[in-house]
C-alpha cells in the first residue's frame, strides 16, 4: 500500500505546483503520455507517484498517474526530489533544455 501524506503536505505541494509550476505540470503530462495536452493541474500524490488532470484542446479532460522515478517515498522532502526528477526526465524526453534547480 502506498504511503499517504498528511493534508498539510498535500495542500502545500499541490498549491505550490499549481500556482508556481503550471508550465512544469504541462511538460510532465506531455512527456508521460499526453503530448496534445494544453493544460495540466497536479491533483494528488502519494508515496508511489503523482496524479495530474490533463486538459485537451477540445475541452475534455483526462487523468494521468506518473510513478516516482526513484521508487516509493515516505517523507515530504522526497516529494520535491521526485517532482524535479520527473521535470528533468520530461525535458529529456521532449528535447527541452531544463532550467537550473
Amino acid at each position: 500500500m502506498a504511503h499517504g501524506f498528511d493534508e498539510a503536505t498535500l495542500a502545500g505541494v499541490l498549491g505550490h505546483m499549481n500556482a508556481d509550476h503550471t508550465g512544469d505540470n504541462l511538460l510532465i503530462v506531455r512527456a508521460f503520455g499526453w503530448p496534445e495536452a494544453v493544460g495540466a493541474e497536479m491533483t494528488a500524490f502519494d508515496g508511489d507517484g503523482g496524479d495530474w488532470r490533463v486538459e485537451l484542446a477540445d475541452g475534455t479532460t483526462a487523468e494521468v498517474r506518473v510513478p516516482w522515478s526513484g521508487g516509493p517515498i515516505t517523507e515530504r522532502p522526497e516529494v520535491r526530489r521526485e517532482v524535479v526528477a520527473l521535470y528533468d526526465e520530461s525535458c529529456r524526453r521532449l528535447g527541452v533544455e531544463p532550467r537550473p534547480h
